[in-house]
């Protein structure tokens, strides 16, 4: 999985529902998400390229 050293700004994703909570946050190659109620479980990282891949397939 992608490491970055760059500040992860999470924000909640615009296809959120209100409980059903994930945020997103994006580094340069990198982007994460996260589970809004459980955030100190941490986060799971993705490469930019799959992660735009993914989003790609949702809006088919």
């Amino acid at each position: 999985m992608p490491e970055t050293t760059h500040p992860l700004n999470f924000r909640k994703s615009s296809y959120t529902q209100q409980q059903n909570c994930v945020e997103v946050a994006d580094a340069p190659g990198t982007s994460a998400i996260r589970d809004t109620k459980r955030r100190s479980d941490g986060h799971l990282p993705f490469p930019t390229n799959e992660w735009a891949a993914f989003l790609t397939t949702l809006t088919r």
